[in-house]
């Protein structure tokens, strides 16, 4: 038995989506035909492709392997269609950024809205989730990161450093005990993250900045802005997000600054997609301008 073409792209959907339910929504076809389909491409190749556990599909090596070529062949008929349509040097179509909820809520919605007010054909995807993406694994087109991946096929590029401070809001601080050093900071509720769900050690503020227990924690930045912005206590907090929290003051703002990075992270094969690199140009210059406005406004 030969392996079929077809059956290429109900594999793609499966190792993206770990599951055959998943992957028929994408195609518009039953579960029960996905999963015919996978049993007749392991088959044709002699090999199992997905260990089925109660979280999944989770492809196994030979799995892996194919995923890598298959990605390649998607890649390759994806740039001959733009490139025949006359789409190859415009932007159109559908890309998926993955990101980190900080940047997903305060930075990207006017950078990505901005660009696509320019290229009315685009559809932007903003996948906002505390945690690393597999673009492998095609979750997202390119993502927004915290620290530079140190393995895979990836590219890397340092979009741009960005601030945080420690933050509160005037209501809580007229009604609280006087902050004037950080030893003040033991008679404060402290809003930070649960510290089991720190997925980076970039976001890992609190030694750093010699705070002290968080009492009121959240694996959300947008969470944590809004219980500092409603009174609720003190935390650190991006400074382009500040402007988004009426009434939030920095405190102690020569004791307590930080600085962090952006980096734009892609598949390295995506390098050769004019489409992507244009794409990735307008979101990093979009995003660094837009860093420098908001961070001005504090």
């Amino acid at each position: 038995m030969q392996p079929q073409w077809d059956d290429l792209k109900v594999f793609l959907a499966v190792a993206r989506h770990e599951s055959l339910s998943a992957a028929g929504r994408i195609l518009k076809i039953d579960p029960a035909t996905v999963g015919r389909r996978i049993a007749r491409l392991e088959e044709a190749l002699s090999a199992p492709l997905f260990a089925k556990s109660p979280q999944g599909y989770a492809l196994t090596n030979e799995g892996q392997r194919l995923m890598d070529h298959a990605t390649r062949a998607e890649q390759e008929v994806t740039a001959g269609f733009a490139d025949l349509t006359g789409q190859g040097a415009r932007l159109s179509g559908q890309i998926r950024l993955g990101s980190p909820d900080g940047s997903a809520n305060f930075l990207l919605p006017q950078v990505c809205a901005q660009i696509v007010d320019s290229n009315p054909d685009l559809e932007v995807q903003i996948v906002a989730l505390p945690r690393v993406f597999n673009l492998s694994r095609r979750e997202a087109d390119m993502a927004i990161a915290v620290s530079a991946p140190l393995a895979g096929r990836l590219s890397v590029q340092k979009v741009t450093d960005y601030k945080l401070s420690l933050v509160a809001s005037r209501n809580y601080l007229r009604r609280t005990a006087p902050i004037s050093c950080i030893d003040d900071l033991r008679h404060h509720r402290i809003v930070g993250y649960i510290q089991d769900m720190i997925f980076d050690k970039e976001l890992d503020y609190m030694a750093e900045a010699g705070l002290p227990r968080v009492d009121l924690a959240s694996n959300s930045v947008s969470v944590q802005l809004n219980w500092i912005r409603q009174g609720a206590g003190v935390g650190i907090v991006h400074d382009f997000s500040i402007p988004f929290g009426r009434g939030m003051v920095k405190v102690l703002p020569d004791e307590v600054s930080l600085t962090r990075s952006f980096y734009l992270i892609r598949h390295v094969d995506d390098r050769r997609l004019d489409r992507l690199n244009r794409f990735a140009e307008a979101l990093v210059t979009g995003m660094r301008r837009e860093v420098a406005r908001l961070e001005g406004l504090t």
